[in-house]
């Protein structure tokens, strides 16, 4: 599937919950959007407090999940192609050269 569908699915299910009305309980904002992908972001960390390994694979799946779908919205209502920045950013960073530590 490519990153353009998903973001179509993204926004469906978005528009099914009535998220993008106005006076919605749960207005998406680039504001909330990036407030939400940092949360999601932070459970991704959960899994590895005080261990190496991720224990519950399906529990991880779906906290990756949330954060790759608000970064998608995020980056969709904001007018960033997130395809293009990606590749960008790879191209920028090829001759990177990052200390060791």
């Amino acid at each position: 599937m490519q990153l353009s569908e998903l973001e179509e699915k993204m926004h469906a299910f978005v528009s099914s919950k009535g998220w993008y009305e106005p006076g919605s309980a749960k207005p998406q904002s680039p504001r909330n959007l990036a407030i939400s992908l940092v949360i999601e972001a932070a459970e991704v960390l959960e899994h590895f407090q005080w261990r190496d390994d991720v224990v519950d694979s399906v529990e991880f799946a779906d906290e990756l999940a949330d954060v790759g779908l608000y970064l998608i919205q995020l980056a969709s209502i904001t007018g960033v192609n997130l395809e293009e920045a990606i590749i960008e950013k790879l191209a920028k960073n090829q001759n990177r050269h990052w200390p060791d530590p």
